[in-house]
């Protein structure tokens, strides 16, 4: 594909500095179409948004605004939006009928990303950026931010869902699986506790990233530093249970989510360690007694839920997540259940370990 020919049109109704020499694609994002856009002075990128995934571009937009400019009113360095030339945050467009959406971000330059875990440092620097994102926004009111996905993190929703989907087991998979469903079933009253105390009260609402993984912090090139948190689309109200429990998930894992051989996945308590020393010397003064308590439970919590979600969409036809092979969904949903189960077992110790951080 000539992206320069494509694309070109689609970039001059952004304000860009400078005279443009190319655009080709860049990253490794599933889910957005991403492209690096050069000109005589910068470089940008140029995002082609998944309006199947983000039914609401406008809500989302303005939750990134929202956050990105509380950000930059304290010195913090975070992804800049471009306008377009009629002073929009994103360009609408109906081609052949159709609504498509784009944004440009400002290029961060001298910066790179880890797409896995490379060590304890790595995870540290990792955790204290996320936590410190949390920090910065501890203040800002999380109520203003919309529901980008409704129910992204509501277990029990999650639970029926799939619940739905075993029942109607529409590709008569389920045989295929009846390990995987009855150790959801049998921990189904394990997984409300967050959004039990989001409504009570005991977990105060904040402002949560909601995809946490390594890849989408930017690091410093020479220092591995964390530069800036990125990958702002599903920012919305929420728990900063959620943000950790989802960094340990993929982070503390030996293995990656769909890897076909379970003896090589285990969770790694040095690793929480590591991760648990940075957020929670970013957050010591705003977490709450009853979150750090429940940092561990979080960690199990997410990883059963998204076992959950992989095991859903294979009973369902593998309809929401991109899979290279039929079983895939249902490998993926084994990877997140073997590491659930150490997570489980590891509970008192990773309890020990974030009493001691406080």
């Amino acid at each position: 594909m000539d992206y320069m020919k494509e694309f070109k049109s689609i970039a001059d109704h952004f304000l860009l500095e400078g005279d443009l020499l190319d655009i080709r694609p860049y990253g490794e994002g599933h889910i957005n179409q991403t492209l690096l856009v050069a000109t005589t002075k910068k470089r940008y990128i140029l995002q082609k948004m998944n309006t199947n995934v983000f039914t609401d571009p406008d809500s989302l937009m303005k939750n990134i605004c929202y956050v990105t400019k509380e950000l930059r009113s304290k010195g913090i360095e975070t992804l800049h939006v471009i306008s377009t030339k009629e002073g929009n945050s994103f360009l609408r467009l109906i081609q052949d009928g159709k609504e498509e959406c784009f944004r440009v971000y400002e290029f961060i330059e001298n910066t790179v990303t880890y797409q896995r875990v490379t060590d304890k440092q790595v995870f540290y620097n990792s955790g204290k950026a996320f936590g410190e994102f949390q920090n910065y926004l501890a203040e800002f009111d999380a109520s203003l931010l919309s529901e980008t996905i409704p129910f992204f993190h509501d277990t029990p929703k999650r639970y029926q869902d799939f619940y739905e989907a075993l029942k109607a087991d529409v590709c008569s998979r389920a045989s295929e699986c009846i390990k995987e469903i009855e150790f959801l079933m049998e921990r189904k009253d394990t997984l409300s506790k967050v959004v039990d105390g989001l409504k009570d009260g005991s977990i105060p609402l904040r402002v949560t990233h909601n995809d946490t993984k390594l890849n989408n912090i930017l690091m410093d090139e020479k220092t591995c530093e964390a530069r800036a948190v990125i990958d702002l689309d599903t920012i919305m109200p929420g728990s900063m249970l959620y943000d950790f429990g989802d960094s340990i998930r993929f982070g503390a894992s030996t293995a990656t989510e769909d890897e076909q051989d379970l003896s090589k996945v285990h969770f790694d308590i040095e690793l929480f360690e590591a991760y648990a020393r940075g957020y929670c010397t970013a957050v010591k003064d705003s977490i709450t007694p009853r979150e750090l308590e429940l940092l561990p439970y979080s960690a199990y919590l997410l990883t059963t839920e998204c076992g959950m979600r992989f095991l859903t969409d294979y009973l369902s036809g593998d309809t929401y997540f991109a899979t290279k092979y039929p079983q895939h969904n249902l490998v993926r949903c084994r990877t997140q259940f073997k590491l659930a189960k150490e997570i489980e077992e590891s509970l008192p110790a990773m309890l020990e370990i974030v009493l001691k951080l406080k």
